[in-house]
C-alpha cells in the first residue's frame, strides 16, 4: 500500500515538473536569448551548497557557467547578477550575444579561471 502512494506522489511530482517545464520563459535566463529546441536547468546556488531554485539556460550558456566557475564560487555568487560578472562569463556573453539559439561550440575550462 505504502509504495503505491509513494508512486503515486512520485507521478503527481514529475506531471508538476513536466507542467513547469512547458510554460518555461522563452529566454536563457544568462545571455536573454531566445531558448532554442535545447534548453537545460541550472541550480544557480548549486544542490551540492543547499540551493533548489532552477533556470533555463542553453546547453552552451550551462557549461560555460560551469567552465568558469567552481561550485563553491557559484554559491558565494549566489545570483545569475553575480555570476554574469566573473571575467569569463563577461567575455562568454559578449561573445555569445550575436549567435543563434542552438548554436553550440566546444566550452573549455580556462585554467586562469578558477585562480
Amino acid at each position: 500500500m505504502v509504495g503505491r502512494i509513494r508512486r503515486k506522489a512520485g507521478l503527481a511530482e514529475a506531471e508538476a515538473r513536466t507542467h513547469a517545464a512547458a510554460i518555461a520563459p522563452p529566454v536563457c535566463a544568462l545571455c536573454a536569448r531566445p531558448l532554442g529546441a535545447r534548453v537545460e536547468w541550472h541550480h544557480v546556488i548549486p544542490r551540492s551548497e543547499g540551493g533548489t531554485d532552477t533556470v533555463p539556460l542553453h546547453p552552451i550558456c550551462h557549461r560555460a557557467i560551469h567552465a568558469a566557475a567552481d561550485n563553491p564560487t557559484l554559491a558565494r555568487a549566489g545570483t545569475l547578477d553575480a555570476i554574469r560578472d566573473l571575467p569569463p562569463l563577461s567575455r562568454f556573453l559578449r561573445w555569445i550575444a550575436d549567435k543563434p539559439a542552438d548554436f553550440h561550440a566546444p566550452t573549455h575550462r580556462r585554467r586562469d579561471a578558477l585562480q
